[in-house]
């Protein structure tokens, strides 16, 4: 399976610091142009486009021989990923004004748009923490870099390209690392996971992951970026650009952490994970204006890639099934009815008498679901050799 380690540069001086940012410029400026040759001319596989443009994008913006061949590889990639989103109907069908906009002009980059750099233009030495990389300003030697030891761990079997990265004025290089999958095992059963906005998390045997700490930290960023917005000064600004990335980054590491958790606890007690398959939800749930908000800055897409990385990293299976019905139907007797959810909160089934946290019986739902279909066999298995 492949992960990707990140690691912060940490130039020390302007001069090193202006030279990645010039190479990121340049390397931009010289892939727009070679994006609207590709356009132009309909040349978006490599060797086409590379025959076409490659003289010009070195002589016109400086660049290396590996420089230019990377950017030029890199609106191929645009290309394609363009052409498979359509496929996919990610711009909307046929017609659409959407697609339209998308077919109808060359992809552009921008200047601080990621670089990717291959092993003849980017050198690790892991035992300085240090790289040496190419720049339009001559190759500089010795940069440091930050990142935990899992990360240094994993660089080391590191091959292939690593991209380099601008963000928020410090620069990374995210590096993709192929690491073996331990085998998988018959599972004892399921783990059912229900996600939620109120509670994040809630599994099958009871435990809730309230979402309170979350969205308290969420509303209060809104608050400030409204009262910093009416201020409309100087200073106002530039604590909105310092605060633009906060809520995001601390809503990434409460999944990783549940994540984590989740995923020891099924491998603990060597079951697997099941989840519902949310894909479209935010198109099918309508919501009050007040409650838009969270709707929509609901990470359970997030939380449920990190589940399910996670768990290929443990050898532990994970299913995803249908949710329709979760939160009406009984757990214990199967009855399904819309009166069954009498509050967020509260689960009464009218059949039965079953009294149940809400999340909770949904959860048993989704882990009864998963057990199915994995005895039915409609789930991939792991190998068990």
């Amino acid at each position: 399976m492949k992960i990707v380690a990140q690691v912060k540069l940490l130039p020390a001086s302007a001069h090193d610091a202006d030279a990645l940012a010039a190479t990121l410029r340049a390397c931009n400026r010289a892939a727009n142009a070679a994006s609207e040759v590709a356009f132009a001319k309909n040349l978006k596989r490599r060797n086409g486009l590379q025959d076409a443009v490659y003289h010009q994008v070195k002589a016109d913006f400086d660049l290396g021989a590996q420089a230019a061949v990377r950017t030029i590889t890199k609106v191929c990639d645009a290309y394609a990923t363009l052409k498979a989103n359509i496929r996919a109907g990610n711009y909307g069908p046929e017609g659409s004004k959407r697609r339209a906009r998308a077919e109808a002009k060359p992809i552009g980059f921008r200047e601080a748009s990621a670089q990717p750099f291959d092993d003849r233009m980017l050198t690790w030495n892991l035992d300085q923490r240090s790289v040496s990389i190419w720049t339009v300003a001559g190759r500089l030697k010795g940069i440091p870099f930050a990142c935990s030891d899992e990360a240094t761990r994993l660089l080391a079997s590191r091959k292939g390209e690593s991209d380099l990265v601008l963000r928020d004025g410090m620069f990374f290089l995210y590096a993709t690392i192929d690491i073996p999958e331990p085998e998988g095992y018959e599972p004892d059963g399921f783990l059912g996971v229900d996600l939620g906005i109120v509670n994040i998390a809630t599994t099958s045997d009871g435990r809730i992951m309230s979402g309170r700490q979350v969205n308290r930290y969420r509303q209060r960023k809104r608050d400030l970026r409204t009262k910093l917005q009416k201020k409309r000064t100087k200073s106002a600004a530039r604590a909105l650009k310092r605060n633009r990335h906060k809520e995001a980054r601390y809503a990434t590491q409460r999944n990783h952490i549940i994540a984590k958790k989740l995923v020891a606890h099924a491998e603990r007690t060597s079951r697997g994970i099941g989840l519902e398959d949310l894909t479209g939800i935010r198109q099918r749930v309508t919501a009050k204006k007040d409650k838009r908000a969270r709707l929509h800055s609901w990470a359970f897409a997030q939380l449920g890639t990190f589940i399910e990385y996670k768990a290929r990293r443990a050898g532990v299976p994970v299913v995803r099934v249908d949710p329709r019905n979760t939160s009406r139907q009984c757990s214990e007797c199967r009855h399904t009815h819309r009166t069954n959810r009498v509050t967020q909160a509260r689960f009464v089934c009218r059949s039965c008498g079953t009294v149940l946290h809400a999340d909770h019986n949904g959860s048993r739902n989704i882990a009864h679901r998963a057990d199915a279909a994995w005895q039915r066999g409609a789930v991939n298995r792991p190998s068990t050799t």
